[in-house]
C-alpha cells in the first residue's frame, strides 16, 4: 500500500500545472460521524499527512507553516463543523423534496398543476440568486474570510422562513398560492446565502483530491442523516397528510434545526476560515465566465451529469408520497416511514460508492450506481399493489409485495446515492484546468442551471399530475391513467435520465482517475 502522503504528492501532476499554483476548484465537505472517517483523519493528523493535505502551495495566504490542522481542534473539529453546515440545510431539502408538493396538494387544496407552478416559480427564483451570492460572496472581505459573514448572518432569518414554509394562510387558493410564492422566494434567497458559500469554503481548505472525496463523502453522510432525523419527524408528526397543523408542527422543528446546526458550524470553523485560501478576484472575471465554461469540455460534462442525476431524483422524491399509498395501496401512514429505507440505503451507497472510487475510479462507481438505480426503477414499474382492505402484514400475499416493494426501495436508494457523490467529486478536477478558479461562481452557475432543469421538472409533474386525471380528494381510487403516469415517474423517466448521464460522462478523461488505497 502507497503511503498517503506519498499518494497526496503524486497527485497534482494528474490534473494538470493549474492545480499546482492555485488550486482553488470548489469541492464539499461534511460531517465526520462515522467512525471510519474520524480514525483515518485522527490516523492522518498523528503521523502529519493532514497537515500536508491542508496546506496550499506558497500563493495561498496561509503563514508559512501554518495549517488548519494545527488550530486547536485541528481536523476534527473541522470535520464535525463542516458536517453540521450542511446538516439543516440537508434535512430542509430532504422535507421539501418529499413533503412540499404533499403539503400544497393535500393540506392546502391546490390543484397539482398550480403546486407545480409554485415550485417552479421558487425554485426559477432561487436560481436567479445563486449567481448573485456567488458573485458577492467571493467579492466580500471579512477577517474571517469572504464565506462566513454570509452563513452567519442569514443562519436565523433561514430558520424562521423555512418553519414559515409550512404555514397554511387563510383566504382563497390565489391567496395561497401568493403566499407560497413570496415565502419560497425569501427562503430559497437565504438558503443560498448560507449554503453556496459553504459549499465554496472547501475548496478554499485543501488542494487534494483525495482529501476532497473522503470531505464530499462525509459531508453527504451528515445531510442524509439529518435526511433520515426529518423523515422520522414527518412519520411521528404527519400521520394525516391532510392536516394543515401538523405541517406547521414540522416546520417549526426544522427552522430549529437549520438555525441551531448552521450557527454551530459557523463558531466551529472560525479559526480555519480565517487562515483558508482568498478567491482571485481579478477583473473581469464574471464577464468571462460564460466564455470559460463554454471552452471547458469537463465542466460541461459534470454539469450534464449533475442536471441529470438530479432532476431524476428530484422526480423520483416529489412522486414518491403519491406513488405509495396511491399506486401501491400502503396506508398514509405506512408511507411515511417507508422512506426510511430509501435514507438507509443512500447513506450505505455514500460509504460504498466512495470505497469504489478509490479502488476502481468514480467512473466505475458511477457505471455501477447507475445499474442500480436503473435496475430500481424498472422494478417499481412491475411492482403489484397491495390489497389495501387489508393490513399491509395481515396476508402472506400483501407481505410478499411489501417485501419486493422495499427491496426495490433500497436498491434504488443504493444507486442515487451517485448523485451526491460522483458530480462533486468530479468538478475540482474540471474547474483545475481553469487559471483564475472562482470557486464561488462556478458553483453557483452549476447550481443555477439545476434549479433552472429541476423548476421544469417539478412543473411537467404537476401538470402531468392534471392531465392524468389525478385527484387528491379520490385518495387510492384514480384513474388508470393516473395510476400510469405515476408510475412512469417513479420508473421510466427517472431510469432515461440516469442513462443519459452515463452517456454524457463517456468521454471523460480516464487519466484523471486516482487509484487510491481507501
Amino acid at each position: 500500500m502507497v503511503p498517503l502522503r506519498e499518494q497526496i504528492q503524486q497527485e497534482p501532476a494528474a490534473f494538470g500545472n493549474a492545480s499546482v499554483h492555485h488550486p482553488t476548484a470548489p469541492s464539499l465537505t461534511g460531517l465526520g460521524l462515522q467512525w471510519s472517517a474520524m480514525r483515518e483523519t485522527s490516523s492522518m493528523m498523528a503521523c502529519g499527512d493532514l497537515q500536508d493535505l491542508l496546506t496550499f502551495p506558497p500563493s495561498s495566504p496561509l503563514p508559512e507553516g501554518q495549517s488548519p490542522a494545527l488550530l486547536p481542534g485541528g481536523g476534527r473539529r473541522l470535520m464535525v463543523s463542516y458536517g453540521l453546515g450542511d446538516a439543516g440545510t440537508g434535512m430542509a431539502a430532504s422535507l421539501i423534496g418529499f413533503y412540499l408538493f404533499l403539503f400544497y396538494t393535500s393540506a392546502a387544496g391546490l390543484p397539482p398543476w398550480m403546486a407545480g407552478l409554485v415550485l417552479m416559480l421558487a425554485r426559477i427564483w432561487d436560481a436567479i440568486n445563486d449567481p448573485v451570492v456567488g458573485w458577492l460572496s467571493d467579492r466580500t472581505r471579512h477577517p474571517n474570510g469572504p464565506r462566513l459573514p454570509w452563513m452567519l448572518w442569514s443562519a436565523i432569518p433561514l430558520g424562521a422562513a423555512m418553519a414559515a414554509m409550512w404555514w397554511l394562510p387563510p383566504g382563497s387558493q390565489w391567496v395561497k398560492f401568493t403566499y407560497f410564492v413570496a415565502i419560497s422566494a425569501v427562503a430559497n434567497s437565504l438558503y443560498t446565502c448560507v449554503n453556496l458559500p459553504y459549499t465554496a469554503l472547501m475548496a478554499e481548505l485543501t488542494p487534494s483530491t483525495s482529501l476532497r472525496t473522503q470531505l464530499n463523502r462525509a459531508r453527504f453522510t451528515g445531510s442524509i442523516i439529518a435526511g433520515l432525523v426529518g423523515i422520522v419527524l414527518g412519520g411521528v408528526l404527519l400521520k394525516d397528510h391532510a392536516n394543515p397543523a401538523s405541517y406547521g408542527q414540522l416546520g417549526l422543528l426544522s427552522g430549529l434545526v437549520i438555525s441551531a446546526s448552521t450557527l454551530a458550524c459557523c463558531w466551529g470553523i472560525a479559526p480555519t476560515a480565517r487562515l483558508a485560501q482568498r478567491p482571485n478576484s481579478s477583473q473581469g472575471s464574471t464577464r468571462r465566465l460564460l466564455g470559460r465554461i463554454g471552452h471547458n469540455g469537463r465542466f460541461l460534462r459534470v454539469l450534464g451529469l449533475y442536471l441529470l442525476l438530479w432532476c431524476a431524483l428530484q422526480l423520483m422524491q416529489t412522486a414518491a408520497l403519491i406513488f405509495l399509498p396511491v399506486v401501491m395501496r400502503l396506508p398514509e401512514s405506512w408511507s411515511n416511514w417507508i422512506l426510511l429505507p430509501f435514507q438507509l440505503s443512500t447513506l450505505a451507497g455514500l460509504q460504498l460508492w466512495t470505497f469504489v472510487s478509490h479502488r476502481q475510479g468514480r467512473l466505475r462507481a458511477l457505471g455501477w450506481g447507475a445499474g442500480f438505480w436503473v435496475a430500481g426503477c424498472l422494478a417499481a414499474m412491475l411492482l403489484s399493489p397491495l390489497n389495501g382492505q387489508l393490513a399491509p402484514l395481515a396476508t402472506a400475499s400483501n407481505q410478499l409485495r411489501l417485501a419486493a416493494l422495499v427491496a426495490a426501495i433500497l436498491v434504488v436508494g443504493l444507486g442515487a446515492s451517485t448523485a451526491y457523490l460522483i458530480p462533486w467529486s468530479l468538478l475540482p478536477d474540471a474547474i483545475d484546468v481553469d487559471p483564475e478558479k472562482p470557486a464561488g461562481l462556478y458553483s453557483a452557475f452549476m447550481v443555477f442551471v439545476q434549479k433552472l432543469c429541476i423548476s421544469l421538472v417539478l412543473f411537467g409533474f404537476g401538470s402531468l399530475m392534471s392531465l392524468s386525471g389525478y385527484l387528491p380528494a379520490l385518495g387510492s381510487q384514480q384513474p388508470e391513467s393516473a395510476l400510469v403516469a405515476i408510475r412512469l415517474c417513479m420508473g421510466l423517466i427517472p431510469a432515461l435520465l440516469v442513462v443519459l448521464g452515463l452517456v454524457v460522462m463517456r468521454h471523460w478523461p480516464r487519466g484523471n482517475e486516482p487509484q487510491l488505497a481507501p
